[in-house]
């Protein structure tokens, strides 16, 4: 369990980090800073690339596609039913950009884990698991 919720905070900064609602992140800062930093700006962009690609190659070689649409359907409607129940309100742009981030995050996490939680359960090794 605590792999997951590494995998998922790692997720959770990933996105947090390239957009949020406050001033404190890539796209603001990158804009705010370009002629000055540019250097740093492509670094930066660079870094959270690299963290893209390995998230969303895992997840999709794990879940695929339809798995991350799947995923994604099943947060909407936790926080559907949240709503519903009066738990949860969407008057607030900012909290449902930060209700985004968490469901995309867990999109992520879970697209990273399931090969693990898969083996764990059935018992067989992915093809890329088996140690030659």
């Amino acid at each position: 369990m605590t792999g997951f919720l590494l995998r998922w905070a790692f997720a959770f900064l990933l996105l947090a980090v390239t957009y949020n609602p406050t001033e404190w992140n890539y796209v603001v800062q990158s804009v705010k800073h370009y002629d000055s930093s540019t250097s740093i700006v492509a670094l930066a962009g660079l870094v959270l690339f690299i963290g893209y690609v390995i998230y969303l190659r895992a997840t999709l070689r794990s879940i695929g596609g339809f798995g991350m649409f799947l995923v994604a359907a099943l947060v909407g409607a936790c926080l559907w039913v949240a709503y519903d129940l009066g738990l949860l309100s969407l008057d607030n742009p900012s909290l449902n950009l930060w209700l985004g981030i968490v469901a995309l995050s867990f999109v992520l996490g879970i697209g990273l884990s399931w090969s693990i939680v898969r083996r764990r359960l059935s018992g067989q090794a992915d093809v890329d698991d088996v140690d030659a």
